[in-house]
């Protein structure tokens, strides 16, 4: 892994310039699909990087019989990582009898943590980390892309890597999956057409950033599940993010409780009939986001009343929540940013939580009335009865349909957001 065949990919740059990639992958139970995720790593036109791997489960399940599996398979992959001793790979064991995780510290978030607080122990600033899962695929070229697209755009903090998740021909993982990306894209887009700053989706699998900016921030924060969401949104808080890349992702699509939050216990609950926690908004409310974020401006001499003002103030009981902002701001542009890291992306995933609870209508209903508001010509083009639509009972080919036209327009605002 120490070659360096990609050189011509940044012009201008000497070989001992050239920034290591450093691969930040957890792994739990993941013996079957490590392999296909191994062959992906090496074959990369990018050959100067080096793998960190934390291999990893609560040191209790090796006393729980329903966990012992687990267990065995971790042991499993730590024979299988092994194989690998001439090449360079680090493996950090949390898995074999007393060096498992201990009380509450366990979890993805604290298994993507280690494993990238090792990574910037050892690494130069110029340096780069790809956070990836274990079930993951990607072209030859997906090293090179990253790496060229940091060349070009030093000052970015961030990458969120565009993603595609492949159809596995079963009914049940297809509909899942068409369904829960369905829900991450149009969320994305009306993100987009407000101007939000907090517009990435956020998958641990699809992530990049220097090392420098690692350092910047203080690290990852851990948790038990969505570590790779509030990361991000540290990351836009510090500076500017990349939203494009020439390579994409591919995750696989498959029912897992390997995290307690995320696509594979999604994709469980919606099996069961429970999208509860992943609904379609309606599209006024992302009007409503807007309605405030345009006055920010204008807050800064008085705050307006709005539903998004009162909803801050039923949430952090202050009577102004821009008060203090307004007290602490030594100008109208430091202000602005001001609110918008109060007002962050958790505060409006929770607002339009708490505000769909009073509006009428299904999840297909507010799809169908965004697309066709938005984009009535194209929507007209795609020959299908949105009126019909329906996750449970339209053909797989309609829905994969409806979730490809929404990735192209996703694409269409990635190309153009440059560094944001």
């Amino acid at each position: 892994m120490s070659g360096f065949s990609s050189l011509n990919i940044i012009p201008g740059l000497n070989k001992q310039d050239l920034p290591v990639l450093y691969i930040a992958l957890p792994i739990l139970n993941e013996s079957e699909l490590l392999p296909r995720l191994m062959d992906c790593i090496l074959h990369q036109d990018y050959q100067s990087f080096r793998v960190f791997a934390c291999v990893n489960q609560p040191d209790e399940w090796w006393e729980i019989p329903d966990k012992r599996a687990i267990c065995e398979a971790n042991l499993q992959t730590l024979c299988y990582l092994e194989e690998f001793s001439g090449s360079d790979i680090t493996v950090i064991d949390r898995c074999t009898p007393g060096n498992g995780w201990k009380g509450k510290r366990h979890g993805v978030g604290w298994a993507r943590k280690t494993v990238m607080d090792a990574i910037e122990r050892v690494a130069r600033d110029q340096d780069i980390i790809i956070s990836l899962d274990a079930d993951t695929t990607f072209s030859e070229h997906y090293f090179s892309s990253v790496t060229g697209n940091f060349a070009s755009h030093p000052e970015a903090v961030a990458l969120a890597v565009p993603y595609f998740h492949k159809l596995t021909g079963r009914e049940d993982a297809d509909r899942a999956i068409l369904r829960y990306e369905i829900y991450m894209r149009y969320y994305s887009l009306n993100l987009w057409r407000i101007s939000s700053p907090y517009t990435f989706t956020a998958l641990g699998s699809a992530m990049a950033f220097p090392v420098w900016a690692y350092r910047a921030i203080g690290g990852m924060t851990p948790k038990m599940s969505g570590e790779d969401f509030y990361f991000l949104q540290k990351m836009r808080k510090y500076g500017k993010m990349l939203f494009n890349n020439t390579e994409k992702v591919y995750p696989a699509a498959r029912f897992s409780d390997r995290v307690y939050f995320g696509t594979g216990p999604a994709m469980i609950k919606g099996n069961m009939g429970d999208w509860s926690s992943y609904p379609v908004y309606a599209s006024h409310l992302f009007d409503e986001l807007k309605m405030t974020t345009d006055l920010f401006e204008e807050f800064f001499f008085r705050t307006g009343s709005t539903p998004v003002v009162e909803f801050l103030r039923n949430l952090l009981k202050e009577e102004d929540p821009f008060l203090p902002l307004r007290q602490n701001a030594r100008d109208p542009k430091t202000f602005i940013r001001a609110c918008h890291e109060k007002f962050d992306g958790l505060r409006i995933l929770q607002y339009l939580k708490n505000r769909q609870q009073d509006t009428t209508g299904t999840d297909e209903d507010h799809l169908s009335a965004f697309m066709r508001k938005y984009y009535p010509a194209e929507t007209e083009e795609m020959k299908i009865d949105l009126a019909a639509i329906s996750f449970k009972r339209s053909p797989l080919k309609e829905l994969d349909q409806i979730r490809l036209f929404l990735m192209k327009k996703e694409e269409e605002y990635q190309v153009t957001s440059g560094l944001l």
